[in-house]
């Protein structure tokens, strides 16, 4: 259920940083809004990722809605408004708690979306390239803590993005990967989970 939704995202992102027009972009997030908001029968096939949304989302939709929402909020002028940053992370951390509840490990939905809080920022840190931008993303980082939580095996994945983005944020915003202290990090929580 990861690899649709991270599709979902990656696609997103592309229509945010290469929008020469902000309309087209809202209108290429909306169409996908759009289709998640209707019931699975009445969605087009022919797109992949949406077929793959719609086999291992279900009842989830709504999570996903936020996370185009989320991501519509960056389309607004610069300076990036205080609602924008927090919609995007919003968005992000509904995601997150809603893997939480596919794979059945309910009582872990808040830890995951505290993680998805924290991923969303990191990453949003590494990529804004105005300091004062990157400044006011960092203190809204502050208020998801930086304690990574333990979680069951069924989220990993997400435990695994969560120690990156809690070593991004205490370096002010650096990428999440990059370098080798990073990918033994990765490899670590893989195999024993802390």
């Amino acid at each position: 259920m990861l690899a649709p939704f991270f599709e979902l995202d990656r696609r997103l992102s592309q229509f945010v940083s290469q929008a020469k027009e902000p309309m087209l972009a809202q209108m290429r997030i909306a169409w996908w809004r759009d289709q998640l908001g209707k019931k699975a029968e009445d969605r087009p096939a022919g797109d992949p990722v949406l077929a793959q949304l719609t086999a291992h989302w279900a009842g989830e939709e709504v999570a996903l809605q936020c996370l185009a929402d989320g991501w519509e909020a960056l389309l607004a002028e610069p300076p990036l408004p205080s609602s924008a940053a927090n919609d995007f992370a919003t968005g992000r951390a509904a995601c997150f708690a809603a893997v939480a509840r596919l794979s059945g490990n309910q009582d872990h939905a808040s830890k995951a979306y505290s993680a998805g809080q924290r991923w969303a920022l990191a990453d949003l840190a590494a990529r804004v390239s105005d300091g004062d931008e990157r400044a006011f993303v960092l203190e809204q980082a502050e208020g998801a803590g930086r304690a990574p939580s333990r979680m069951p095996f069924a989220l990993r994945s997400i435990a695994i993005l969560d120690r990156l983005a809690i070593r991004s944020l205490a370096q002010g915003g650096s990428e999440l990967i990059r370098g080798r202290s990073e990918i033994l990090l990765i490899t670590r929580l893989g195999l024993f989970g802390r």
